[in-house]
This record gives structure tokens, sequence and C-alpha cells, in this order.
């Protein structure tokens, strides 16, 4: 089969690799249908590591896509051959004290689609995942809506673990396809209140377009948001792993406020305003991922089609390379690329 291969930083190429095979009671061999080019992926791309994760080469990237199955295991029983289906890329052991808490995103023993050192990635045509990880989608969705569920999810877990109420101010730091999840989840929760930031134009447009109150340059919008919220905003959601929008957030908020920060920076440490911090008692909470809300996720699709607004691009296999470079670069206005399998 083929499948796209880092091969060194900005390198990729099409190779072809053995099929894969069932092995476990519990697999599912899946047809890879249409792949999400995730910002995680970029980072792998670009610099070859996040973090503690380094890539060793060569290296098969991606985690969110969406699959039809082709065979199954002699003891599963959530799908059957035929079935389309989105895709948990994360695989717990369910078995560790994180997992028995609740906790399975976090297991200790936890292997995660196209991770370093973990589990090769989902830019291939076929691949093999346990049961668990698999969700049967309606017939109404599209290959390429089955691949958005997993940003989705995501974005429908910061608002759960925010624990947000209807009434609640909210700010989102960066507009792309995790900035524009939270604000889905979070319109889907019954918030109305919600400001974002984004450098890119045509980001702001899409965030008012899904229903954002008021979009600016981060650069321009601390004045205009302690005027328009002039107690601070309940939860900012920082989406885009930097440094300036950590230090902004923290004015904004309300005393008791928290910051969710989701982004994944490009850079080893942040700092915080330590005074501030702890005069207003602000909590600050890390986003892993996603916990158990694939589900929320596809229903957040079913009710909120304008989701697929964030879908702007689709490349072809065989365009993989370019679909890298045109995420990597912000080229041609795009927010999310998908690749068709």
């Amino acid at each position: 089969m083929r499948v796209a291969v880092l091969e060194g930083v900005r390198q990729v190429a099409l190779r072809d690799l053995p099929e894969p095979a069932l092995h476990g009671a519990h697999d599912v061999l899946l047809r890879v249908d249409a792949v999400g080019m995730c910002g995680s992926d970029i980072h792998y791309y670009a610099s070859g590591r996040i973090g503690s994760q380094v890539v060793r080469y060569p290296f098969v990237v991606g985690h969110e896509f969406g699959g039809t199955v082709l065979a199954v295991g002699g003891e599963v029983t959530r799908v059957k051959p035929g079935d389309r289906v989105a895709i948990d890329p994360a695989m717990p052991c369910f078995d560790c004290d994180q997992c028995r808490a609740g906790r399975a995103h976090t297991c200790r023993n936890l292997t995660f689609l196209g991770c370093p050192g973990q589990s090769s990635g989902c830019l291939c045509e076929r691949i093999v995942m346990p049961e668990t990880s698999c969700f049967v989608v309606p017939a109404s969705f599209t290959d390429e809506d089955a691949a958005l569920v997993e940003p989705l999810s995501i974005g429908c877990y910061a608002v759960k673990l925010a624990a947000l109420q209807p009434a609640s101010r909210i700010l989102i730091q960066g507009c792309g396809p995790i900035g524009l999840s939270v604000l889905l989840a979070a319109r889907q929760a019954g918030a109305e209140r919600i400001c974002v930031t984004e450098p890119l134009e045509y980001r702001r447009a899409c965030a008012l377009r899904l229903g954002a109150a008021w979009a600016g340059l981060p650069e321009a919008a601390s004045a205009t948001l302690a005027e328009r919220e002039p107690l601070g905003f309940d939860f900012v959601f920082e989406c885009c792993g930097k440094q300036e929008a950590m230090d902004q957030a923290l004015p904004l908020l309300k005393p008791g406020g928290k910051l969710m920060l989701i982004g994944i920076p490009a850079f080893d440490r942040v700092g915080f305003a330590i005074d501030l911090l702890r005069r207003k008692e602000v909590c600050l909470q890390n986003v892993r991922r996603q916990n158990d809300c694939v589900e929320a996720a596809i229903a957040l699709l079913e009710h909120r089609p304008e989701a697929r607004d964030m879908i702007t691009h689709h490349f072809t296999f065989d365009q993989t390379p370019k679909a890298f470079e045109t995420v990597a670069g912000y080229r041609d206005s795009v927010i999310k690329a998908m690749v068709r399998l």
C-alpha cells in the first residue's frame, strides 16, 4: 500500500509499504478515506519535534481521519465491514490508574496515532485500529466530515472541562481549526458572548460566520475587549500557542477566571505575570487532546453543519507534500486541509 512518509524536516515522500493485517481479536482493518492536516502534524513536518517527542525518520504522521471498515477481528462487536467511522486516535490500556480514574487520554501506557515513539500515523491507504477507537458516523456524513470529528472533539472537551455556562463571557485566541472548534462547541453549550482574536482576516471572517460576536487583531484588541467586557472574561481559550496571547489573557480575565491552554507552543517554556495571576486567583487549565467526547463531536457536526466551513482545501494523496506546505505556510487562505485517499 502507499504511505506518505516524513523523511526529514520539510521532506515528504510517497512510498510503498506492506499491507497491514489483523492480529488481535478486537482489531479493525480500515480503509483510510480522508485525512485532516493537524497543527501537530505541521510541527513534526516543520521542526521534527513537539517538546520531548522527536521524530525518528522515516515516520508517518496523521491522526485525523475517517475510514471504512474492511474486516474485523473475531471478538469485535461495535463495528462491522462496510461501516463508515470516525476515529479516536488515542489507544489507551484501560487498566492503569489514569484509565480507571476516567482519564484515558492521559493513560500511562497510551499510544497515539502519528506520535513519535508510539504509533505510525494514518497518512496511508489502510490501517489497523482497536475497535474502541472506531465510532460509526451518520449516513449523511462525508468522508471529510468523519475526519473533522477529531478536532471538533477537542473543542467539545475543552468546553466540557471549562464547565462553561450559557451566560459565560468567552474570549478565544486563535481561529485555526481548534479555535473554531471551541467556538462551535461553546455555541452548542449555549454561549452567546464570544469574542475572538486572530491575526489573519479570513479566519476572523470565518469565526464571525460561525457565530462569534466580535473578532479583532490580537495586537489591537486589549483596549477594545476591556471596554467590551469591563468585568473581565470568565474564560479565555488560548488556541494559538503564543506567549503574547497568554500575556494578553491575564489582564482580560475576571478574578477567579480560567485560562484554558490548548495551543501547542513551538518553544519549551512559557511565563506568566505571577503577581496578576495570584491576585486574581486565576486558574490555569491545560487541555490534553480530548477525553470521551467523540460522540459529542459527531452530534455537534450533526446540529451545526456550518462547521464544514472550516474545511477550505482538498488534496489528492499524490498532493500530500503540497498539503503540508500549504498548511505550514498559511497559504491560499487555508484553515483546514483534507487529503482524500
